[in-house]
Formats: C-alpha cells, structure tokens, sequence
C-alpha cells in the first residue's frame, strides 16, 4: 500500500488556495503543460512509503499516536510559491510554508519518519523542504519562472495544526488519472503546553 504521513491544510485554507489559483489555472488552461492538484489533494508531506505492507499498518498506528500525542500544534500558513528542481526545468510548482516555530515542520518529518522506519517501512526521498504541491508538469520539464511571479504573491490565513494524518494514495484511480487518496488514520497533536 502507498502511503504518506501529512499535515493537511483546513477548508478555509483550501478555499484560499482555490480562489488564488482559479484565474491563474483558467489564463493557462490551453497550455496543457501543468496537471494542477485537485483541492482535496493539498497537503504538506512529512514522509512517503512507496510500499507498506498491510499487516505492519496496525503497528504504524500505535506508534504514530505515541509521537504526535507528545508533540504540540503548530501554527501554519502557506505563503509564497517556489518550482523543483529549479525555476528553469521545473517538474514541480510549490507553495511555501511559513512555521510558527522555524524547523518544526522539519522536526516532526525526521520523527514520523523514525516512526515508520521502526514499524518495517521502507521510505522514500531523503531531503524534506516543507511544501504544498500546487501543480506538476505534463511531458517532462518546462519553464516555470514567468509562473512563479504570478504565484508568488499567494497568502493564506494562518491555521492551528491539530493533527497528522496517515493517507493511503491509489495512482490513477480518481477522476481525470489523478490518485486516489483514502485517510487511513488522524493522529491527534498534544495539547498546547505538553512537552514535544
């Protein structure tokens, strides 16, 4: 099963995010060149498992519950726009995040991802840049920095992280070829005031 451990942004933050990038989509719907992420999709990953197998998902539950039972919410709000692996050949259009508390985002990654790799999981990529996928290219890489100026003034409301979510991801099986995504669990954050 592929699976990520997220933070997932509110539905007022969504909301933003839609209102934002509606015009900006409809001015480059000929193009065809950027497959932009459905709303529901939008999320920050902390860490990916390619491949998890199903009966280790019990354990991972257990012990993502004890990690984020210790950690405390975070406020958040996505801020700015950015491209992977650069502005020239991009694969990738991204909005920023903006920490509360610098290098927390990053904190939590390396702990969830400790998290995983002590159930079984095998993970995926190393380096973690705090992100949320706006948009990914169609045909290889493309130009994106006259997209990143109109982008980069994207801003959003700040928003109180309650929690971590555990997502099951079903390549092309929702609409258009897009993934499927199904919460498998929510790992509530410990109160404000808790030791992390």
């Amino acid at each position: 099963m592929r699976v990520f451990v997220a933070v997932v942004p509110p539905a007022p933050v969504v909301e933003a995010v839609e209102e934002f990038l509606q015009p900006r989509r409809d001015a480059l719907a000929t193009q065809g060149r950027w497959r932009w992420t459905r709303a529901e999709h939008l999320h920050l990953t902390l860490a990916f498992v390619p491949d998890l197998d199903a009966w280790r998902e019990e354990k991972l539950i257990g012990a993502g519950a004890e990690y984020a039972a210790r950690q405390r919410p975070l406020n958040l709000r996505l801020r700015r726009a950015g491209a992977f692996p650069d502005p020239g050949a991009a694969r990738v259009l991204w909005a920023g995040v903006e920490e509360e508390h610098p290098d927390t985002l990053a904190g939590w990654a390396a702990g969830i991802r400790r998290v995983l790799s002590h159930a079984g999981a095998r993970l995926e990529g190393t380096r973690f840049t705090p992100h949320v996928t706006l948009a990914r290219s169609v045909g290889g890489r493309h130009p994106a920095g006259h997209l990143l100026q109109s982008l980069d003034t994207l801003l959003t409301p700040v928003w109180t992280v309650p929690e971590l979510v555990l997502v099951a991801s079903w390549l092309g099986e929702g609409p258009n070829g897009t993934p499927r995504h199904e919460v498998r669990h929510r790992w509530p954050l410990g109160r404000e005031g808790t030791d992390g």
